[in-house]
């Protein structure tokens, strides 16, 4: 039923003006679509990334979205790094952390979070 059909991320936010600020500015996501109140929506890729203000916001102790961005992991986490980002540091089984970036054979990955506390995710694989 829903097998094709994509999916997106929807994140909350306390402040949409401060994430429209990193999710625009910081990360360089293009917003699509007319705004709604307390709602605005940006491309990555073929997706979509929905970001609504909620009182919520902050409270999921998850992973809330995450990007698969191949060869270009190692660039992308020193452009975030210069953007200010801090990244976050996990001690998960079968990955090894070298600085900020935790490794497993050929596969890097490294964490971060919004301004609201929302985990966010990039990969290599």
């Amino acid at each position: 039923m829903l097998s094709t059909k994509d999916a997106m991320a929807t994140v909350a936010v306390k402040d949409l003006a401060k994430a429209k600020r990193f999710y625009g500015d910081k990360l360089g996501l293009s917003q699509v679509g007319k705004a709604l109140p307390g709602v605005v929506s940006y491309r990555s890729g073929a997706a979509t990334i929905v970001i609504y203000e909620s009182e919520f916001a902050g409270t999921n102790k998850a992973t809330a979205a995450t990007w698969v961005v191949g060869d270009e992991f190692d660039s992308i986490v020193r452009t975030l790094k210069n953007a200010g980002i801090v990244f976050e540091h996990y001690d998960l089984p079968g990955l090894e952390r070298t600085g900020d970036i935790h490794v497993a054979g050929d596969f890097k990955a490294a964490w971060f979070k919004d301004p609201d506390g929302n985990i966010l995710h990039i990969n290599s694989m």
